[in-house]
Parts: C-alpha cells; structure tokens; sequence
C-alpha cells in the first residue's frame, strides 16, 4: 500500500520509512505542514500519519481539511502530546488512531495493518485480471486458489501497473510507487523488477509490453 507520511523529526521519519518499506509499502515523505497543505490534496496514498506538531501547517488543521473535502482515508496522529484531552481533540477531529511519542515501531506497523484491514473489500469485489485475481488490501495475487508468491518491490511494480488499466506507465512513475516520491533511486532499478515480473507472470498470461521511451504496458489474456 502507499502510505504519506508527514513528520518534521528528520531522523523519526527516515526510521519510519525504513520501517514501513521494509514491510512492503511505498511511502511518500513531508517535513513541513505547509508543503503537505497541497499534497494532501491531490495524493493517491491509502492511509496518512500526520505529526500534530509540524512547521507551517499544523497536523491537526491538515486532518480538519482532509476530513472538510471529504476525504475519507484512514489517518494515524503522531504526537508527543500526553494529555488525554489532547487525544480526544485529534480524534474528534477525525483521526483513526493515536500514537505518543516516543512509541515502538512494531506498535505503529500493528496499527497500520489494523487500519488497512478496516478498509478491506468483499471476496467478490477482487480484481479481476485475465486469469488472476488480485487482493489489493492483503496485496496477493492468485491464480485459482494459488497464491502467486512476488517479492515485495515486484509486487508494487504489479500494483502500479495493473492501476494503469492498460495505459502506458513512465518509469519515473513506476519508480515513485515503489519507492515513494523523491527517492533517490537510480531509474535502471525498475528494469530489473519488470524484467523480472515478465518472467514470473508469463505462465499466467500476463504480458509487460517495454515502450522505448515512454514506460511499460501491462496486458492480460482473457480468462477461459
């Protein structure tokens, strides 16, 4: 899943990152409130942590605004603030959930999970992709019963691609889903991870189409 993170603490968020990355996400990194005002608005992440206490634009506005457009995407609260008045302001302005500072990050990987899961879709409302089938909450991919086993970054490079519906899909783009945004990623990483995904996803009917100098193509074959 792609996740926004929003947290002035330098050394927190790179931790943060490295953790959720780790887990499989693509995480997209802000240090400032003000700079995230209009990233917020226009980002595609599945779920947002928002420091409270930010440079600019504080965290709690930046929820208030989310909720004031109607979005809807699950928020986590990070704050250093004990009071419990203070976590019934967040949650009332319609936080999911609330961690203190300083907190284990195996606690904020659970909590991440528990708020995907919330977001879970019905078996039947599965995506549908020639012969596959893919769980974008548990983000697995089946062929029949079987589990398809992909490793984490080619499964992201599956996600982004398969979001594409057919279109064509830049590197840059690609490299951005897996890695989050301004990464500093060399673009020829993503060549390997299709080159690979074309080899696992063959047998299934699934063909990643290169288009020199514009991006990568996915297609499938209809199912029998």
């Amino acid at each position: 899943m792609r996740i926004t993170l929003v947290e002035d603490n330098v050394s927190l968020a790179k931790g943060i990152t490295y953790r959720l990355e780790d887990a499989g996400h693509a995480v997209d990194l802000l240090h400032d409130g003000s700079a995230a005002q209009d990233y917020l608005a226009h980002d595609q992440a599945d779920l947002v942590i928002l420091d409270i206490n930010l440079p600019g634009t504080d965290g709690l506005t930046l929820l208030s605004q989310m909720r004031g457009r109607g979005d809807s995407r699950p928020v986590i609260l990070l704050t250093a603030r004990t009071e419990t008045q203070d976590r019934v302001t967040g949650l009332d302005a319609g936080a999911d959930d609330y961690l203190i500072k300083p907190f284990e990050m195996a606690e904020l990987e659970a909590r991440v999970r528990a708020l995907l899961r919330r977001r879970a879709i019905p078996q039947q409302q599965l995506r549908l992709f020639g012969a596959v089938r893919f769980d974008p909450v548990a983000r697995q991919l089946f062929d029949g019963q079987t589990e398809i086993d992909l490793p984490r970054r080619e499964m992201s490079v599956f996600e982004c691609l398969l979001a594409a519906e057919g279109r064509t899909v830049s590197k840059n783009t690609v490299l951005d889903h897996v890695y989050g945004v301004g990464a500093d990623v060399e673009e020829t990483v993503v060549e390997v991870y299709v080159s690979r995904l074309r080899s696992r996803l063959k047998q299934y009917g699934i063909t990643i189409r290169t288009r020199r100098g514009l991006g990568y193509q996915m297609s499938a074959e209809a199912a029998p």
